[in-house]
């Protein structure tokens, strides 16, 4: 115990310093990974994962610390990184401020309670990015998912709002250099979950993500156009039947959509 919290008042102590330019900005997002592997765990042979917030409240210097990094990146800066390094500071932008917004107004069962009628916690202005204030949306919809600018589909299984009807959130900061074998991981992870996943009789029943955001998935990433082939890159995983001499097909299968658990993804 002493161990701890000698180790908790040397890192608030330690990023109580002044915030670095942007141009040194850290791209292997040590604080944030360290944040999620002491505070993030994983279930059902790591499928799903939670959140101890209340344990991360204890860390919540080190991520304001973290936050401040972030939002001390300079647009001119941003624009000159790599692709996936962009990507990758984006995914953890948002995830970062997730878990933000979830311990400024702990205790709550889900993120859904955080706002009002017309104040929906993911249209909150509460941080700065790239030079201005913004919200979550912003994030998600406005920067990652806008055309032409990643066109990349399995971010859907990264990016995390908070609800155990979500991909898991992952115990390990993205960063640019294994930011494609990251995102093949969490797909297969997710995929894999048979609660959010599954063949049931004749039917393939998947998460709501695939409704919502069917479009990202039939736009072209690695030549598909449509959801049921990116479904058949993952048949094995997905449990989709195949005989020894035919490929897997879904052709048979109706595809029905699961309701979303939009409860807390806590511990």
């Amino acid at each position: 115990m002493l161990k701890k919290y000698l180790a908790i008042l040397f890192t608030n102590l330690l990023f109580a310093l002044p915030i670095p330019a942007s141009a040194g900005f850290d791209h292997n997002h040590r604080v944030w990974n360290e944040l999620l592997k002491d505070h993030v765990f994983w279930l059902d042979d790591g499928v799903a994962s939670v959140v101890n917030y209340p344990d991360f409240l204890t860390d919540k210097v080190a991520l304001e610390r973290y936050l401040a990094s972030v939002s001390a990146v300079a647009k001119a800066d941003y624009q000159r990184w790599s692709r996936e390094q962009r990507l990758a500071f984006l995914i953890n932008a948002y995830n970062a401020f997730t878990v933000k917004l979830v311990l400024d107004h702990w205790p709550v069962e889900s993120i859904k309670d955080i706002g009002g009628w017309f104040s929906k916690p993911w249209k909150m202005e509460f941080f700065t990015l790239l030079g201005e204030d913004h919200h979550l949306d912003w994030i998600e919809h406005e920067v990652i998912r806008k055309p032409g600018n990643f066109n990349e589909p399995r971010i859907h299984f990264a990016v995390n709002c908070a609800a155990i009807g979500c991909p898991a959130l992952r115990a390990e900061a993205y960063v640019g250099e294994r930011l494609d074998s990251q995102l093949d991981d969490q797909t297969r992870r997710f995929l894999a979950d048979r609660s959010r996943n599954r063949i049931d009789g004749d039917t393939l029943k998947l998460s709501s993500i695939f409704k919502w955001y069917r479009e990202d998935f039939e736009q072209g990433w690695q030549g598909i156009d449509s959801l049921e082939e990116f479904l058949l890159l993952r048949a094995r995983t997905l449990g989709i039947p195949t005989s020894r001499d035919s490929a897997p097909s879904i052709e048979n299968l109706a595809i029905e959509f699961l309701d979303y658990d939009w409860s807390l993804n806590e511990q």
